[in-house]
């Protein structure tokens, strides 16, 4: 992947970030009203928590160093994360949400800081894994919307996992590949706020 279209590609994705602040969820946990306040309300929700968040920065990252071609893994984090949020919205319980989300924390960070490289089939199916349970923390917590409410709460969930996705690649491309202590570091971050879930579920 060459780096000029990917930061087009990341720029374009972070100008929205601005609606992000617009789209925090409201206190309480009250639904916006109308589509495209849900739509934003979805968006937003994956930056809003530090677990979701660094885990699909370290997955755009690691890809963006170790995996050829790098889109993949993110792009199958992406479409089993809206898996998962399906299942959410449906209802279906999921054992272990919240040990999996805590797990795929550590493990990314621990890739993203060892540069554990590994063929894209397997890289796009332990990202997939993961995503499906992220998918599905989402769809508990957005359940509730119906019709035109629902499918514009998947697409911005969609979106803003992929906004986080194009900005780790960026950050990976741009930044880590030349500074391996910043992604040494980073990555270590990454894994220990994984170990300090843990503990707490624990």
């Amino acid at each position: 992947m060459q780096v000029k279209p990917l930061i087009a590609a990341a720029g374009a994705a972070l100008a929205a970030l601005p609606l992000a602040a617009l789209a925090h969820p409201a206190a309480g946990g009250a639904h916006s009203h109308g589509v495209l306040d849900t739509a934003l309300h979805a968006f937003a929700h994956p930056f809003t928590g530090a677990d979701h968040l660094a885990a699909m920065v370290a997955v755009g990252a690691w890809s963006a160093l170790t995996v050829n071609p790098a889109w993949r893994a993110p792009a199958a984090f992406v479409a089993l994360l809206v898996a998962g949020a399906l299942a959410g919205f449906a209802g279906l319980q999921l054992p272990g949400v919240e040990p999996m989300i805590a797990a795929s924390v550590l493990v990314l960070g621990l890739l993203l800081a060892l540069q554990k490289k590994m063929p894209w089939g397997a890289a796009a199916t332990l990202a997939g894994v993961f995503a499906f349970f992220h998918g599905a923390a989402h769809g508990y917590e957005l359940a509730g919307d119906t019709g035109l409410s629902a499918v514009a709460a998947l697409a911005g969930i969609a979106l803003g996992s992929a906004t986080l996705h194009l900005a780790g690649m960026l950050l990976g491309r741009v930044v880590l590949q030349r500074h391996r202590l910043f992604t040494a570091l980073g990555g270590a971050a990454t894994a220990a706020l994984g170990v300090f879930m843990l503990t707490r579920l624990a």
